[in-house]
């Protein structure tokens, strides 16, 4: 997928045929739709992963049961310059239901450029000691 921070080896998860409900009002009361590209769980089966922006380096993804999503929607996929696809759906998932939202990052230095951690601590101390 593109960015390195999602694992590659999520495979892709073939979307199976939802039934349309009859009456998507009622769907809009029960359920609450995410969009994303939808990926096998790498090792629990009866979870499904649906990465929100595949592509991006600042993506997240959620991880839901998948006895809990009741429809899923295929949407347009998504196309980069050198032909790279990623297929996206609208997964409908029951409201109420226990999910993750995780946000994969790459840990790095924190501390302003050029700045150390001890210098700032001093210069909060000569302020609290010009403080009347």
């Amino acid at each position: 997928m593109g960015s390195g921070i999602i694992p590659e080896k999520w495979k892709k998860l073939e979307i199976q045929a939802y039934q349309r409900p009859k009456d998507v009002r009622s769907l809009l009361e029960t359920h609450v739709p995410f969009s994303g590209s939808p990926r096998r769980h790498p090792v629990d089966p009866e979870r499904v992963v649906l990465v929100t922006d595949p592509f991006s380096t600042a993506t997240f993804y959620y991880e839901f049961q998948a006895r809990h999503v009741d429809y899923v929607e295929e949407l347009p996929s998504l196309v980069t310059l050198e032909g790279k696809t990623v297929s996206m759906a609208r997964l409908w998932v029951k409201k109420g239901s226990l999910a993750l939202r995780s946000t994969p990052f790459v840990v790095e230095d924190t501390s302003p450029a050029g700045g150390d951690v001890a210098g700032e601590e001093s210069s909060r101390d000569q302020e609290e000691e010009n403080t009347p």
